[in-house]
């Protein structure tokens, strides 16, 4: 069942104590669904006087997807949007044809000192909703329906599975699921996805999953996972912050970010990310 097993690896961006583990892209595996990057943030302690600073930086092709497991981040973006989000909340951004962001620690945190530790996903879009104008939704944990399944506590946090729908806007068939385990059992995998992986937080690796025809996995107690998959969109381009299916979209969005013809953020226009050499 076990088809391939990726290894968080440390991230070349260093954010104020703490390291960004990176899960997806990886060499042998750049896509899993419609899911294209997974980001492993923390868990650490942020000490009085230091924060998160995501400067401004631009998104195209993709939707950004945030879960906390601890801590609060300040989202803020292009359309005017500013959201804290804390734990068990999903902060979803569809970039479109494109949309700029920053995610920051509060001035209250940075003063007091915080804890931080959650997951970034990126969701390349299909063909079809690429260039989609850009947008913001964001959900309160309590809306995120949850079932349990054999001694394993499941929440949707985006898209559909065990008899459960998420009620996040998505754009193409997919599951984005929390796994918590009260004790020793089998993972339950739902079978309308054709492409599954398991990434089990606290080992700090992803389980891609081949073929699952009778075949069980077992993850004893206290085991913390977040399954993802879906029906793949296609092949994707990836560089630095932009997702596309076509090489030149993403020559143009380099073009766009190096001529300041993305928006700016209201209330953080000051600062922002340039344009790496290379990715």
């Amino acid at each position: 069942m076990i088809e391939l097993v990726i290894p968080e690896r440390p991230a070349a961006l260093e954010l104020d104590g703490f390291t960004v583990g990176r899960v997806l892209p990886y060499v042998r595996r750049r896509m899993v669904g419609p899911f294209i990057f997974l980001d492993h943030m923390g868990p650490a302690e942020l000490v009085p006087g230091n924060g998160l600073d995501v400067r401004p930086h631009p998104h195209i092709g993709l939707a950004t997807v945030t879960y906390l497991f601890d801590g609060e981040i300040v989202h803020r973006d292009s359309l005017g949007y500013v959201q804290p989000i804390r734990p068990g909340e999903i902060n979803w951004m569809t970039a479109g044809r494109g949309i700029a962001h920053s995610e920051r620690t509060s001035p209250e945190l940075r003063a007091s000192g915080s804890t931080l530790h959650g997951i970034q996903i990126w969701v390349a879009l299909p063909n079809a909703a690429e260039e989609v104008e850009p947008s913001f939704d964001h959900y309160a944990a309590d809306v995120l329906p949850e079932t349990r399944v054999d001694g394993v506590n499941i929440r949707m946090l985006a898209g559909s599975g065990y008899g459960l729908v998420s009620p996040v806007r998505t754009f193409s068939p997919l599951v984005y699921a929390q796994l918590t385990f009260d004790a020793d059992g089998v993972v339950p995998l739902p079978e309308e996805h054709p492409e599954l992986a398991l990434f089990l937080v606290d080992e700090r690796r992803m389980l891609v999953l081949g073929d699952r025809d009778g075949e069980e996995l077992r993850m004893t107690a206290g085991t913390r996972a977040l399954l993802i998959g879906g029906s793949p969109v296609g092949p994707r381009h990836i560089w630095w912050n932009f997702v596309s299916s076509s090489k030149e979209r993403i020559e143009q969005a380099k073009r766009d970010w190096r001529e300041s013809r993305f928006a700016k953020i209201p209330g953080d226009d000051v600062e922002f990310v340039p344009l790496p050499q290379r990715s």
